[in-house]
């Protein structure tokens, strides 16, 4: 063995380090890589050469977890999720300099050794010992790769990386063996470009692309020497050479690898002259992790509802760690149907109207008619991790509790059933302001025979209605009589096959108010069941995710709409007719109008808990729901949106939050019609005579101007204190009048006592 150089004293106890470690190194050589240790165990070397020979060589190597990228419907990053921010690259795509500098700074004869370097090892310990500190590397850049996979392949489990990082003898023979097994299975070059893909450079990045984006807002392929210099060095103790939190001993440390460099002639002295005389360069660019952090912010919620759809469905995992892995390891490009328009007009609509910080939400949820595919998810309140609630969607994807009671957009279902039934639609039912049922009601079970007292909103409204003069003004004691009709059944058939969902998941309640939406819903099913109109009876159940990438290139499958004709073309058209009339003449004139064919139903619940407006057109399906955050009160007597309410409706909040959605939205897209509605079933719609005994009633309803905003005002101006005039005849009075008084409560229900 060549003399070994002349060590400084330093003092007894480190000299006899030195000594101890130079006698352990040789002796690993001298006896099959174990004989240091025989003596401390009492063994022969026959039986410790045996013992290295039977320890596995083959190292389980795991795909490296890498960052899984959320895209939009134009290919836009929404969000980066990962446990590692890694992003894998060939050694083709590293700058040579970056290969030189881990090289010379960590494992200067790479290219010379097989897998351990006594030599280099050696070398390395009296270098530091002589500094005083981690100048040169000990463990072969094989070595090292090694004690990284087997981190790697713990996945998370705390054992597995503990027994891969204690500083234990049997640790060490056992990676060199594996660093020995893998230098005969992989070229030099596969086992560099592994290592500069798992080591841990520092500030959440993992591997050197990682790396290059976070420090230089780089690749790893564009780095100069500086900065490849400075990276290198960061591999040994990232913490310490951190160079936001300590630049100069970043600096320092960066210095020594390229004075490396320079001494191994991979660069020349001029070269590192000037290297070391620059600055650091900066240009920190932290990868922000998670839904919380999703750009735009307000995309929070939609990110949030895919990463659910994917935890939740076993097709991903058997398991929900699995599949949350496969969601944070495995380096997924998810493509969504999401379109930045769309959601940027709902998001605005909302929060121009309702604040974050009021006492109520909202939330709006837009569907694609003929694809089901979800084009906006937003809400007024912001994304508070695992404490907040997608009040979009059902409590098992992170929504309510319950979800929302849905008010008089459920009228649709029973109007609907009652065509299918061949009820036309001037069909006239003389309606009274309150009334008291006795009468069963047929359900899908056994009939209900509770009494049910059922009112309208105001005192004026009773007399003749046919069905379409009924759906515009809300009329609850015609749809009372008309689900008698139907029964509860088929209504209840066909809000599920058009897609409608408890937000708990839940058996459905069959009771006789179920046509005044007693059942808790989703925004995301109702935009998705009145989509089904807008596409002339194809329902397609809304999905988020159109493609699944992997980071090797396969495609993953995934849930696709389904779509099923499940309503007659003919019927869908005439309901479209009929529901054009809330837009044009009822509870949603002028609030809803948005320049364009469109249709819609308002909605409000029991003492104005939930109010809603659930509107389309050929193109975009949107839901609106407004209501209490937390524990559900009355939406009276309080201010939202920076504005005074006596009474909060469906037709003067919701529904113009739907409008300047949906006008922003389709700006620029051509206008569609709907199909022209078969005469056999709306008939005469807007013209049925009254009886003589009984007072006039607004059977001829005649479209009205649109009138202005209701709220033109400024969010950063003193909240104005409203006149609030009676609109109780609202189909009278000119167009001045505030935002018409909803038409669609349920006054009294011995479920809600």
């Amino acid at each position: 063995m060549s003399r070994l150089p002349s060590v400084p004293d330093r003092g007894f106890a480190q000299q006899v380090t030195m000594f101890v470690g130079v006698s352990v190194l040789a002796g690993l050589l001298l006896a099959g890589l174990l004989l240091p240790f025989v003596g401390a165990a009492g063994l022969s070397a026959r039986s410790a050469a045996e013992g290295f020979q039977n320890i596995p060589g083959d190292l389980r190597q795991v795909p490296l977890a890498q960052r899984t990228r959320i895209l939009d419907a134009r290919g836009r990053q929404i969000a980066v999720l990962f446990d590692e921010n890694r992003i894998v690259v060939p050694l083709s795509k590293m700058a040579k300099v970056m290969q030189q500098a881990i090289i010379a700074i960590e494992d200067a004869r790479f290219y010379e050794h097989g897998g351990f370097d006594l030599k280099g090892t050696l070398r390395a310990l009296i270098t530091n010992t002589q500094a005083g500190d981690t100048v040169q590397g000990g463990s072969s850049i094989t070595q090292q790769y090694v004690k990284n996979a087997l981190i790697e392949a713990a996945n998370g489990d705390e054992e597995q990386i503990r027994a891969a990082r204690e500083q234990t003898v049997a640790r060490k023979i056992r990676e060199l063996k594996y660093a020995i097994a893998l230098e005969e299975q992989l070229p030099k070059d596969k086992i560099l470009e592994n290592y500069l893909n798992i080591a841990y450079f520092g500030g959440g990045a993992y591997g050197v692309e990682a790396a290059a984006r976070h420090y230089f807002n780089t690749s790893a392929a564009d780095l100069t020497l500086p900065q490849a210099a400075l990276i290198a060095g960061l591999v040994r103790n990232p913490a310490a050479y951190d160079p936001v939190d300590h630049p100069e001993a970043a600096r320092t440390r960066r210095n020594t690898v390229i004075s490396r460099m320079a001494e191994l002639k991979m660069i020349t002295p001029e070269q590192a002259a000037r290297a070391k005389a620059a600055g650091l360069g900066l240009k920190i660019r932290p990868t922000r992790n998670g839904c919380a952090n999703a750009q735009p912010r307000y995309n929070a919620w939609f990110c949030d509802y895919v990463t659910r759809l994917i935890e939740t469905d076993p097709a991903f995992g058997a398991t929900p760690e699995e599949r949350r892995a496969l969601l944070r390891r495995s380096g997924l490009t998810i493509r969504t149907t999401l379109d930045p328009t769309v959601q940027k007009a709902a998001y605005n609509a909302i929060v121009n109207r309702v604040y974050p910080t009021d006492r109520v939400a909202s939330a709006m949820s837009v569907v694609e008619p003929g694809t089901g595919q979800i084009k906006a998810m937003v809400q007024s309140k912001g994304y508070g991790g695992t404490g907040g609630i997608n009040y979009n969607v059902e409590h098992k994807y992170h929504g309510s509790q319950h979800g929302f009671q849905a008010g008089s957009t459920f009228k649709v279902f029973v109007a609907a059933a009652a065509l299918q039934q061949g009820i036309r639609g001037d069909h006239t039912i003389f309606s009274p302001n309150s009334m008291t049922i006795t009468e069963p009601y047929q359900t899908c079970d056994q009939p209900v025979r509770d009494t049910w007292t059922v009112s309208n909103e105001l005192s004026s409204e009773h007399g003749n209605y046919n069905m379409a003069q009924a759906l515009a003004l809300s009329i609850n004691t015609y749809f009372a009589q008309l689900e008698k009709e139907t029964g509860i059944c088929e209504p209840l058939k066909l809000a599920k096959a058009m897609g409608v969902k408890r937000g708990d998941g839940g058996e459905w309640r069959q009771v006789k108010s179920f046509t005044l939406g007693v059942n808790e819903v989703t925004p995301l099913s109702m935009a998705g069941a009145y989509a089904t109109f807008a596409a002339r009876g194809m329902h397609c159940e809304p999905y988020a995710i159109t493609s699944i990438t992997t980071a090797d290139g396969r495609q993953l499958p995934v849930r696709r709409a389904n779509c099923q004709q499940v309503l007659e073309e003919r019927i869908a058209d005439a309901m479209n007719a009929l529901l054009k009339g809330v837009i044009e003449h009822g509870t949603g004139a002028g609030r809803a109008n948005i320049g364009r064919p469109a249709a819609g139903k308002t909605g409000t619940t029991q003492d104005r808990k939930d109010v809603w407006f659930v509107g389309y057109t050929p193109q975009l399906s949107g839901a609106v729901w407004v209501g209490s955050a937390k524990t559900p009160f009355p939406l009276r007597h309080i201010r939202i949106g920076g504005r005074y309410w006596n009474d909060v409706c469906s037709g003067c909040l919701p529904a113009p939050i739907w409008k300047n959605a949906m006008k922003t939205a389709l700006d620029g897209v051509p206008v569609q019609d709907f199909a022209p509605a078969p005469g056999d079933l709306i008939g005469n719609i807007f013209n049925t005579p009254q009886p003589q005994d009984t007072p006039p009633q607004p059977v001829q309803i005649q479209p009205q101007p649109v009138p202005p905003k209701p709220s033109d005002f400024s969010p950063f101006l003193p909240p104005q204190e409203p006149a609030n005039p009676d609109c109780s005849m609202w189909w009278q009075l000119p167009q001045e009048c505030r935002p018409p008084r909803d038409h669609d409560e349920e006054r009294s229900d011995p479920l809600f006592p």
